[in-house]
């Protein structure tokens, strides 16, 4: 039951997502933050093995499934397809993806489940009592319970389950974690925990019979394993527990356990009681931390699907590039606190840190050397006061960065680096080598550039060197710029376990220079707004669409238009009145089109995806013979937003749009010249 650690391999992982929907910004802090202690680690000569990947069963991926018209595999595929793409378009170093869908995830678990049981910790019984769907957890309560976790109301179950005897660990874990006290943090997670598992332990159910999208049990095939079972043994399946390949052993026995699970403060029930207590009982070594981080938070509340307020990493990404992104988040947020997201403080924090801060320096350092030393690194010449102390800054950042990163403080980590920038530009500015007096010669003006440029240059070196695991692209970008080859390769010789002050010689040929990170301008905090409100698709329609494509059409299904409201041509005739109560009942709001595609085998159908502000929607329309899909994105219609779900060819239609009949029957949609606010309700 050792956590010990070993000091030449390092086993870290993220939480793993849940795929109930596409991954945005919060998800994005996560993995960030593995990938930067990732890169720090093996740049410092440590074996690292770093493990992210997608949790694919449960109640509720069924459900989502069922609501969005498709199989729970092909959701399943779409949404992980998704997560998976976004690391790569961040440039996330996972050594491994792991999905709770694969075979070797199947294997490892049920594995994990004989384990339990034939030591004794498993039984079977009944439970009655209350569960929550979103949160995939069991409830202590009456009926109509609120889950303490969403603040969601629990469903009452009632059905035959396996139990896991968590009672008995009760003890033990007040016994490990008294042993461990840096088992888990930061402080306000443990006390929280510790709490929990004094206030007793309950046995937890861990199989579930009123649906089948899971891990069958073995040998009783009726039951499939509880979602969080399935989804905590992924550290170990992804590893090789479970497999008979002697690749795969060997590669569980060197990293097990893990070093870091890093997690969302919700899941840190999971992770610090139930996790350790299956371990426990399965006789394996516990992981030795686990560290929770805090919601980011957007409009001052946590960024959730249901609350409308997600912000995607894409945006980021294609605005000021993925650099930003990362720094931001590791410098604006105190690590295990919430913290808040702004895309003005982003703007704020690019444009002082990076733009006229790190990569101006970088600038007039390097464009200086090619144009006074023809682009070669001259000889610094004997220290003045002024070198000296920028060499102790230098020293000193490098001495108090380690540590702070460590303890996964990185916003402290990044401001002694960034002082040293402060500090190098300051140096620079002070000395002025593209000033020259007139009683100052030529001689002496090549020598002051001389050591000025050399100091300079080295601070950037010792800065580029340490902010590598935060701003890896702009990193590799300044190693080349100053002659010293790919960053990647060093880091794969371990540079960062011997850096030091003097790494840069005299002579070392420069490379040309580039720009790092352009000046953001002022438009740019809307520019990004904007394409997030617009949007893009959305995966889960899309795995509808191919599952509807390959599905049997149902028979002599009608194809009307009826996600769409068509007014007839005005007639001489009144239309029958109505009460403004009458009236008061259509719910009738302000939407805008994110995404607009046809419908296989359905002529007259869109599928149409619209957000309303505070949530987004799929609406059935019957135009696809009057509009172009493509030509509709970005468009603000009027919806009946109370109008009861109906399902056609496969698909879910939450809503009608409003449109007016022409001559011809042709329609046209209703919208506005104003300016509206999307979810604004018509009066």
């Amino acid at each position: 039951m050792t956590t010990s650690s070993h000091p030449n391999r390092f086993f870290l992982t993220t939480p793993i997502y849940y795929v109930n929907a596409r991954p945005h910004l919060g998800h994005a802090y996560s993995t960030i933050v593995c990938d930067a202690i990732a890169l720090r680690k093996r740049a410092l000569g440590i074996d690292t093995w770093f493990l992210t990947g997608t949790d694919e069963h449960g109640q509720k991926i069924e459900r989502s499934a069922e609501k969005a018209g498709c199989q729970p595999q092909d959701f399943a595929d779409a949404l992980s397809a998704e997560f998976r793409g976004l690391w790569r378009q961040l440039g996330i170093s996972n050594d491994d993806y792991i999905r709770t869908t694969e075979e070797r995830h199947k294997r490892g678990l049920q594995k994990l489940f004989v384990a339990l049981r034939d030591r004794g910790y498993i039984y079977k019984g009944y439970y009655t009592g209350q569960y929550c769907v979103s949160d995939e957890l069991y409830v202590d309560g009456a009926p109509g319970a609120i889950c303490p976790d969403c603040g969601r109301v629990t469903e009452t179950v009632s059905e035959e389950n396996y139990f896991f005897k968590l009672s008995a660990f009760e003890r033990k874990l007040l016994e490990f974690y008294e042993a461990h006290p840096d088992f888990m943090g930061p402080e306000s997670t443990r006390r929280e925990v510790i709490s929990f598992v004094r206030g007793g332990l309950k046995d937890l159910s861990v199989s579930r019979t009123s649906f089948s999208w899971g891990v069958p049990v073995p040998g009783d095939e009726k039951h499939v394993i509880y979602v969080w079972l399935d989804a905590l043994a992924n550290y170990m399946t992804a590893l090789g527990y479970g497999s008979d390949d002697p690749e795969d052993q060997a590669r569980f026995e060197k990293f097990w356990p893990a070093d870091l699970h890093l997690i969302g403060k919700e899941i840190s029930r999971f992770h610090c009681v139930y996790w350790p207590a299956f371990l426990m009982a399965a006789g394996l070594p516990l992981p030795r931390r686990v560290r929770a981080n805090g919601w980011l938070l957007f409009d001052q509340g946590k960024m959730s699907k249901s609350r409308g307020n997600i912000v995607r990493a894409e945006t980021v990404h294609t605005v000021l590039g993925s650099d930003a992104l990362r720094y931001f988040l590791l410098r604006e947020i105190p690590f295990g606190q919430d913290g808040n997201f702004s895309f003005d403080a982003l703007v704020q924090r690019y444009n002082a840190d990076l733009a006229n801060g790190y990569g101006n320096l970088v600038s007039r350092v390097v464009n200086m050397v090619h144009k006074y030393f023809g682009g070669a690194m001259p000889e610094a010449g004997a220290e003045t006061p002024a070198e000296t102390a920028l060499r102790a800054s230098a020293e000193k950042a490098i001495a108090d960065f380690g540590p702070a990163f460590d303890e996964l403080n990185f916003s402290e980590a990044l401001k002694s680096v960034w002082s040293l920038v402060a500090e190098a530009d300051g140096y620079l500015t002070a000395n002025a080598p593209w000033k020259k007096p007139a009683e100052r010669s030529e001689a002496e003006q090549t020598k002051l550039q001389a050591r000025v440029l050399a100091t300079a240059a080295e601070a950037i070196r010792i800065v580029t060197a340490l902010a590598y695991p935060i701003v890896p692209e702009a990193a590799a970008k300044v190693w080349r710029q100053l002659g010293q080859g790919e960053i990647a390769e060093a880091a794969k010789l371990g540079f960062l376990s011997n850096l030091a002050w003097g790494g840069l010689k005299a002579g070392t040929k420069f490379g040309e220079p580039a720009p790092l990170f352009p000046r953001a301008e002022k438009d740019t905090a809307e520019r990004m707004q904007k394409i997030e409100e617009e949007n893009s698709k959305s995966a889960i329609e899309a795995a509808a669409k191919q599952s509807a494509a390959s599905a049997t059409p149902a028979a002599a299904q009608p194809e009307k238009p009826a996600a769409a409201v068509v007014a007839e041509q005005p007639k001489t005739a009144s239309s029958p009145t109505i009460t403004i109560d009458d009236f008061a009942k259509v719910d009738l709001r302000v939407a805008q089109i994110l995404v607009a595609e046809r419908i296989p085998k359905a002529d007259k159908l869109l599928r149409l995806e619209v957000d309303l502000g505070y949530e987004k929607r799929q609406i059935l329309a019957g135009i696809a013979q009057y509009y172009e899909p493509e030509k509709l994105i970005g468009r603000k219609i009027v919806i009946v937003a109370n109008l009861a779900p109906r399902k056609m060819r496969g698909f879910e239609s939450n809503g009608m749009l409003l449109a007016a009949s022409l001559e011809g029957g042709s329609p046209a949609l209703a919208g506005f010249l104003e300016e509206v606010p999307l979810g604004a309700r018509l009066k």
